[in-house]
């Protein structure tokens, strides 16, 4: 894989901020798109702008086949069984509040649990809290180990008979930690649980086949994985989203209305009311296209090797707590960081002076701050297009950020 010629699909990385080259090291927040995207979506608007599905003529049947088309790479892209098992959503929150409202509504009821852990992205939290007071159910989290990651022991001591849904990130934005999703699974289902799979941190950087995890569904975003903002996936087996109401109602999710009844499309159709993200989608499909030109497993590779590199290169700093597994081979292409003394949104304002752009914040994991016993964090995250050289970069940012902050205390 070489990086200078991936590199050069991203006009945006060559820019200078703050009169320094820019090092984007905030991909878990959003990736940066290539030429191959901004050039779908711009030939979408200026060639065959439309609706889809209900027009007869030439560009919605463009339209229509653009969209279509992109949910068909979707459902390759996961090795999901049929296209009717793919839902598109405005992104991976929209798509777990999905299954929540729809799937847990109807199949949850008093004394029933719900399984998550502390490491949840809000995302994967709020929804459950809510059908969880609407229908009486108990919401228990799984505990964690010492270094952030999930036993299959605790998992199996967590889930029991009266566990109606396990509901697991892949991959946590903020330790890194990589879950063992098919193991998981099997413990869930061996108790007559469903398995849900928070995945916007995992469909970007690996290779993800829903029938070997056998999860029974799986929610990702486009933004993340080199796609438009605002279009995202529902994945779900056939056999619940049949059975389940929609999450929304209005035009085109209908089949016949009546003035007091009314019936919907097949699926994948049922839950895709409105006018649907059509341009985003069909972005989506473009950088699907493009993630596999580049190879998942090569894309991964190359973030376990700068994930390696970057613990070796910031383990050398005095004064930094680097949060998660201290194994490479055990976290995803993200550090997540403190430096003593110093608020994480100070080192990011810091960094930001020399270019650098990281995260800082709770990252939308509040509980998970908690038991890391920290208000916030910095973050720093990389993806296909990030080089050893952004790391060291970085490096020098934050020996300057901690130098500055000692001068001025």
């Amino acid at each position: 894989m070489d990086i200078r010629d991936i590199r050069q699909y991203f006009p945006i990385l060559d820019q200078e901020v703050n009169g320094k080259p820019l090092v984007y090291l905030d991909s878990a927040a959003t990736s940066q798109k290539p030429v191959q995207v901004i050039e779908t979506l711009e030939k979408y608007y200026r060639e065959y702008n439309s609706n889809v599905h209900r027009g007869v003529h030439t560009l919605g049947t463009r339209a229509t086949d653009g969209y279509e088309g992109a949910r068909e790479k979707v459902s390759k892209f996961i090795n999901a069984k049929s296209f009717e098992e793919v839902v598109f959503t405005r992104g991976a929150t929209t798509a777990l509040n999905m299954v929540a409202s729809s799937y847990g509504r109807d199949n949850l009821r008093e004394g029933d649990e719900i399984v998550i852990s502390y490491m949840e992205h809000h995302a994967n939290i709020i929804p459950w809290q809510q059908v969880a007071k609407l229908t009486g159910a108990t919401l228990k989290y799984v505990p964690l180990q010492e270094d952030g990651t999930i036993s299959l022991d605790d998992m199996r001591e967590t889930v029991t008979t009266n566990t109606k849904i396990v509901s697991i990130m892949q991959v946590s934005n903020v330790l890194g930690v990589m879950n063992p999703i098919k193991d998981i699974a099997k413990i869930a289902h061996e108790h007559g649980a469903i398995m849900v799979v928070d995945g916007a941190q995992s469909a970007p950087h690996m290779k993800i086949d829903v029938q070997d995890l056998d999860c029974d569904f799986l929610a990702f975003s486009g933004h993340k994985m080199c796609g438009p903002t605002g279009i995202g996936v529902l994945y779900g087996k056939k056999q619940y989203l049949a059975n389940m109401e929609p999450f929304e109602f209005g035009g085109e999710m209908i089949d016949f209305v009546g003035l007091q009844e009314s019936t919907w499309k097949e699926l994948p159709w049922k839950f895709e009311a409105g006018t649907p993200i059509i341009a985003g989608a069909i972005g989506l499909g473009a950088a699907i296209d493009f993630l596999e030109e580049v190879g998942l497993s090569n894309i991964e590779a190359h973030e376990h090797k700068l994930a390696a590199y970057a613990l070796e290169r910031m383990s050398q700093i005095e004064g930094m707590t680097i949060y998660g597994p201290k194994d490479p081979n055990k976290r995803a292409g993200l550090v997540t960081f403190n430096i003593d003394d110093v608020h994480p949104h100070d080192v990011a304002t810091v960094l930001d002076a020399e270019g650098i752009a990281v995260r800082a914040g709770h990252h939308c994991a509040q509980p998970l701050m908690k038991w890391l016993k920290a208000s916030a964090t910095a973050r720093a995250s990389f993806y296909l297009y990030n080089t050893e050289e952004d790391i060291d970069k970085l490096v020098e940012g934050l020996v300057k950020t901690k130098e500055y902050f000692s001068d001025v205390f």
